[in-house]
């Protein structure tokens, strides 16, 4: 009779542990169930469930859970991780804490700093998102400007060896405090100033600590393949990967050129040195009026610069080298210039130079839009977008496998201004126009370039992937219907398309409004 019963023990044990554990289920915070997922990988969808628990992935696949867990049904639309954008501007963004513009288009984590603007104090700007929480992760570069500015100011000048090691140990310090590296814009008063071998030497001290070098390369235009070619000599010599940051042909003579600009960054990598790049999905770009001025002219800051606009002899001198560097660019006037944001006078926001110029002075011939450039200057700092590129080369270049999507954008402030359309509608213009559209890139690729590319270039070690133990930084979307909405003329305008959007497990926009939740967490580099 023992054996009997032994018998049947086993035999019971043997045939019963599927049906008996197939009902065991678990306790998870949220599960979204019939996902079509996109891990970041780049590989296809496949369909599952996610849950999560404690702000992490804790199971991809089939899942059975209980009735305490809060469940999102995806509905067959596609679940990926929350988009990264590595150049953002957002070093106010503890004004503005749940950046919906970002989080309505899918991004759950941004790395600001970008173009040598920073702030100085890393280990304090990230600290704060313990008392003054955020909807959206945040990292940061720490920006040359920033560092130089610090210790020499605004002057063309050059370090001496002391400030050179002050400047570094400045460099040191943000990277201990977090920063993922070393940030330059050689366009901008006072990184333009900088000699190659200074940028070198703070390199350096940000590649101790594990940095990237990401550079807004000294020029954009005519002499983009010299400022390219710095970019990665600066690596090099650092011993650091290179990120080159909203990558693009910003002259009407260079259009299609392209191929050679991405040809030198595929021989950096065929040489085996780390070279991406990122670019915006627009044929237009943004940054201040300040920058169409020549760099000597606006030395030592507004006031020094308005000095110098004024005095007869080196106005002359402005004008002419305005003139050059219009021709040098292939335009005949400022028409390609709009007004984004000018305090001064919120009326121009939203035209051309040119047409301003006609409103105010009866003309729109270029000497009378110089002067209305120099006008605008001497109030402050004026926003503007600038028509400057061509789609044939914004194709290309988002068809490289080593580029990623940023908006180059900061969080906007709703119908304030008339800013460029990127910051409301980036990512969801690439899947909506680039990949659904124009099918230039797959689905799946589009999203790797937006999730686990920049995770794994700045080092995000949890991020960028769907799978299990990272982080809980998810969307789900529509991929028939997502769409960017802003435009030039209209910009204040969220994508749409986006079901969902979940940072560190916590649901941020639920498809029509944002909640309550405030999850966002530091994205500290040196871990």
């Amino acid at each position: 009779m023992n054996k009997y019963l032994s018998f049947l023990l086993i035999i019971f044990l043997l045939i019963t542990p599927n049906t008996i554990f197939s009902h065991i289920t678990e306790s998870f915070d949220l599960v979204i169930t019939n996902a079509r997922v996109i891990d970041g990988t780049g590989n296809p969808w496949f369909y599952g469930s996610i849950a999560i628990k404690d702000g992490k992935i804790a199971k991809i696949g089939q899942v059975k859970t209980d009735d305490t867990s809060q469940i999102i049904d995806a509905k067959n639309n596609i679940v990926s991780p929350g988009f990264i954008d590595v150049h953002a501007h957002t070093e106010h963004i503890y004004k503005r804490p749940k950046a919906e513009n970002f989080i309505r288009m899918g991004v759950t984590s941004i790395i600001t700093g970008n173009c040598g603007n920073s702030v100085v104090f890393s280990g304090k700007f990230l600290s704060r998102v313990k008392d003054e929480p955020l909807a959206i992760n945040i990292g940061t570069l720490i920006g040359h400007n920033a560092v130089r500015k610090k210790v020499l100011g605004l002057d063309d000048v050059q370090p001496t060896a002391e400030q050179q090691a002050e400047m570094n140990k400045v460099v040191e310090n943000a990277m201990k405090g977090g920063a993922v590296g070393l940030s330059t814009g050689l366009i901008y008063v006072p990184g333009t100033y900088s000699k190659t071998q200074e940028v070198v030497e703070l390199a350096k001290a940000a590649s101790k600590y594990g940095g990237v070098y990401a550079s807004h390369i000294r020029d954009e235009g005519v002499d983009v393949v010299p400022a390219i070619n710095e970019a990665i000599n600066i690596g090099e010599k650092a011993n650091m990967p290179v990120h080159i940051s909203h990558f693009k042909i910003a002259a009407k003579n260079m259009w299609g050129g392209s191929d050679q600009t991405i040809g030198i960054v595929k021989s950096a990598r065929e040489r085996g040195q780390q070279v991406t790049i990122d670019q915006y999905s627009y044929t237009a770009s943004s940054t201040s009026l300040d920058a169409r001025l020549p760099s000597w002219a606006i030395a030592g800051g507004r006031e020094e610069g308005t000095k110098r606009i004024e005095k007869p002899e080196t106005r002359k001198k402005i004008i002419k080298d305005l003139k050059a560097s219009l021709k040098k660019r292939g335009f005949k006037d400022f028409s390609y210039a709009y007004v984004a944001d000018y305090r001064a006078n919120p009326e121009f926001n939203g035209k051309n130079i040119a047409e301003i110029t006609k409103i105010t002075k009866g003309s729109a011939k270029l000497d009378k839009q110089i002067e209305q450039v120099f006008e605008m200057y001497k109030t402050g700092r004026v926003q503007m977008v600038y028509r400057m590129m061509d789609e044939r080369d914004v194709k290309n270049i988002m068809q490289q496998p080593f580029t990623m999507i940023a908006a180059d954008s900061g969080v906007r402030q709703f119908n304030v201004g008339v800013p460029h359309p990127r910051g409301y509608g980036n990512n969801a213009r690439v899947l909506g126009r680039y990949v659904r559209e124009l099918k230039i890139i797959t689905l799946e690729d589009a999203i790797r370039k937006m999730t686990s590319l920049p995770a794994q270039t700045f080092k995000l070690k949890d991020r960028g992937l769907l799978k299990e133990n990272f982080a809980a930084d998810i969307i789900i979307f529509d991929e028939k219907t997502v769409t960017d909405k802003a435009t030039f003329e209209k910009p204040h305008q969220y994508a749409e398309g986006f079901k969902a959007v979940i940072v560190n497990g916590k649901l941020v926009f639920d498809g029509e409004k944002m909640t309550d939740e405030m999850p966002g967490q530091a994205l500290r580099g040196n871990s």
